[in-house]
């Protein structure tokens, strides 16, 4: 599984995708709909009208990937605002991928040493 970096900026397109998309059409929904680069390092998850299919988008230095996960059992928990973004950090990213929803659980601040 890839993992973002803390620092990552990730957003959640809230509206439900045509999991058919792939590159192209995933690229798009990101300049059009999120208005965004897709090119500058962001991550982009998107999630089927079922909420059982999950595809994220990101950049590499060397080309676009795709991360796709299909549930078997049970469904992606997020609330679908009226907001057609919402930006997620690692930490919620991972609870989304793992099943645990998102606005249930917040993350307190730690200390943090930067060195």
């Amino acid at each position: 599984m890839f993992t973002p970096s803390p620092h990552s900026r990730i957003w959640l397109y809230t509206k439900p995708t045509d999991m058919r998309k792939s590159f192209k059409g995933l690229i798009g929904l990101v300049r059009t709909k999120l208005r965004e680069i897709p090119s500058n390092g962001q991550y982009f998850v998107f999630i089927n009208r079922r909420k059982t299919h999950m595809k994220i988008l990101y950049f590499e230095p060397s080309g676009y990937c795709i991360w796709t996960k299909r549930l078997e059992q049970g469904q992606f928990h997020y609330k679908a605002d009226a907001a057609e973004k919402q930006g997620l950090n690692t930490a919620q990213l991972q609870w989304l991928i793992e099943g645990i929803e998102v606005q249930k659980y917040r993350q307190f601040k730690r200390y943090s040493h930067v060195i």
